[in-house]
């Protein structure tokens, strides 16, 4: 079930009174007359079944409630109430399968900002990686791609393109591109450092390196494992279960195969460099056209089933 909290003003309440009365899968409404301050207004609350968020929520955008008022959404972890789950079973489909296509693409918007944080974790991921394939450390490498914040502007371009929002697009793109060119910037840099230490060499870096090699020696499998990752991580998102996130972040080499190719960029080792480059488009590419094709399959099979 999602609760949802709106301000309303005093002559759009009755309304949105209204729609939610007339969704199927709405519950537990209250109306509280003038109590809004900031917006001025009336406070409106009421829980609907997830099935039934989106189109809930639509519809009070169309009243313009996101312009003159507020619209909140939280999840409720628990809720005991007999009507509550009655108006789960009235609501078409499972909640398991509904997308809350709103909710996604604020989460993906926020997850594709180009920020200092997001350049940060991505900068720190990859010299980790860097670590990693210099030493052919293969938990050096699960550590940095759990640590690699990159999925979030991926996903932020397959919902772009699903919902046709080119700033979206824009913005998860240049979140993609500038955080890696960066990050592989200051790894290049950082491995300069790490070899006037003595602590990175080209011997290391040109060794047959067994249990990191695979990052520069892309095949047919780095693209198959990258459309696998791409369509569990939607699934991931839309069905509210970010645990598997962590799976799929460390399922796919995209910041391993950056790492590798600015260390051996660094090193002038350029074979390595463009097996990594083809590497890291390869896993881009897949995790792009799985993620939008798994959200188009979604919304097709949920206008069918509803």
């Amino acid at each position: 079930m999602l609760h949802l909290r709106l301000i309303t003003p005093t002559d759009r309440t009755d309304d949105a009174v209204r729609l939610i009365g007339t969704t199927v899968g709405t519950t537990h409404l209250i109306v509280l007359p003038g109590a809004a301050r900031d917006p001025a207004g009336d406070v409106v609350m009421c829980d609907v079944a997830r099935e039934a968020g989106d189109e809930l929520i639509r519809g009070l955008r169309a009243l313009g409630l996101d312009q003159t008022g507020s619209i909140a959404v939280e999840d409720i972890g628990l809720s005991l109430s007999r009507r509550a789950d009655q108006a789960e079973a009235e609501a078409p489909g499972e909640a398991a399968d509904a997308v809350l296509w709103e909710g996604l693409t604020e989460a993906t918007h926020e997850e594709s900002t180009l920020s200092a944080t997001y350049i940060a974790f991505i900068t720190l991921a990859t010299m980790i990686a860097a670590c990693g394939v210099v030493l052919d450390n293969a938990i050096l490498i699960v550590g940095a791609m759990a640590v690699g914040p990159e999925f979030g502007p991926l996903a932020g371009i397959c919902t772009a393109l699903v919902r046709r929002r080119p700033r979206l697009a824009a913005r998860s793109l240049t979140a993609l591109l500038v955080g890696f060119a960066v990050a592989m910037l200051v790894t290049v840099g950082f491995t300069f450092l790490m070899d006037g230490l003595g602590l990175f060499t080209r011997a290391q870096l040109e060794a047959e390196r067994p249990n990191t090699n695979f990052i520069y020696r892309p095949d047919a499998f780095s693209f198959v494992v990258a459309v696998l990752a791409g369509i569990a991580g939607i699934l991931s998102l839309t069905s509210a279960k970010s645990g598997a996130l962590v799976g799929v972040a460390i399922s796919v080499t995209t910041v391993p195969a950056a790492a590798n190719a600015a260390v051996a960029f660094a090193f002038t080792e350029y074979r390595q460099a463009w097996g990594s480059a083809e590497q890291l488009l390869l896993n881009l590419l897949g995790i792009v056209l799985a993620g939008t094709a798994t959200l188009v399959a979604q919304k097709w099979l949920w206008k069918k089933a509803a």
